[in-house]
């Protein structure tokens, strides 16, 4: 993965575009990641993989209220405010 400094990303606009074609940029600002930049199709792409990740979320949450695999809602709370949630 390429890496700029947003002013080299600023600077080189034209250019970062097109290598962004072939593959992900990394924009750092005071040394430090702020940004990707991806391709359109890459884009496309990483957006259909979380909408197929949250369509099976869902199924699976209807198949867990389907089967009575309910918790309680402020334990469930507790536990993702807790970082013990998967």
């Amino acid at each position: 993965m390429d890496i700029l400094s947003a002013n080299e990303a600023k600077t080189h606009f034209g250019d970062m575009l097109l290598k962004a074609q072939r593959a992900p940029i990394q924009i750092n600002k005071n040394g430090k990641p702020v940004a990707g930049v991806v391709s359109a199709e890459e884009y496309e792409s990483i957006e259909a993989v979380k909408l197929r990740l949250l369509q099976s979320r869902a199924v699976q949450a209807d198949a867990d209220i389907a089967a009575g695999n309910l918790v309680d809602g402020e334990s469930f709370f507790n536990e993702v405010q807790s970082g013990q949630h998967d």
